[in-house]
């Protein structure tokens, strides 16, 4: 059986999304910065990037993920295997080639058994956002997190981890890869 594998990219300040986020910063604004690695890094980062293909059953992302990803993923929808949208607000599926959007209204819980029975086998990948990530780490629910460290500082955005959780999350680090564009660090999320 596959794992739960959590991946963002951030900044060194644990930002994943810009300021001011709308139609013309999708990422808000200079967001993209935070994804340059995967496109005009290094060979090592090219293999890194590939790594979040590899294995992967399917995916889940938050709704408001989906709203600004949904035009640059193209007609095919990018993913190329089924992608699960945690929200609150139905919607039917998309279908953009390969790719199928299900949006999963009943919780993170349901959004994962669904997710889990699509993937058979391979792994389940969180993309995110943010929010979404967090929430689904706290609820316990990840077996693997992937950070890819962006070394910019961004003073103000969306950070990963910025609500106080009155609780701790438990992690044991099992990989790092530095390049210039990207410190990649993989953990095993430890159950309590």
């Amino acid at each position: 059986m596959g794992q739960v594998i959590a991946e963002i990219s951030m900044s060194a300040d644990g930002i994943v999304a810009g300021p001011d986020t709308s139609a013309d910063h999708r990422l808000g604004k200079d967001g993209g910065l935070l994804h340059d690695w995967m496109f005009e890094g290094t060979d090592a980062d090219h293999e890194v990037a590939a790594e979040l293909f590899d294995g992967a059953g399917a995916f889940v992302v938050g709704r408001s993920m989906f709203d600004v990803g949904e035009e640059p993923w193209g007609d095919d929808g990018t993913f190329k295997k089924p992608v699960f949208v945690v929200t609150n607000r139905p919607h039917e599926p998309v279908v953009k080639g390969p790719t199928t959007f299900t949006f999963v209204t009943d919780g993170l819980e349901s959004t994962l058994r669904q997710a889990k029975a699509a993937a058979g086998d391979d792994n389940v990948v969180l993309m995110g956002g943010g929010t979404t990530l967090r929430q689904f780490l706290l609820a316990g629910l990840v077996d693997e997190l992937r950070l890819h460290v962006v070394p910019l500082l961004f003073g103000a955005g969306v950070r990963l981890f910025d609500a106080e959780t009155g609780k701790h999350v438990k992690l044991a680090r099992t990989a790092v890869h530095e390049t210039p564009n990207a410190t990649h660090l993989t953990f095993r999320v430890l159950r309590h």
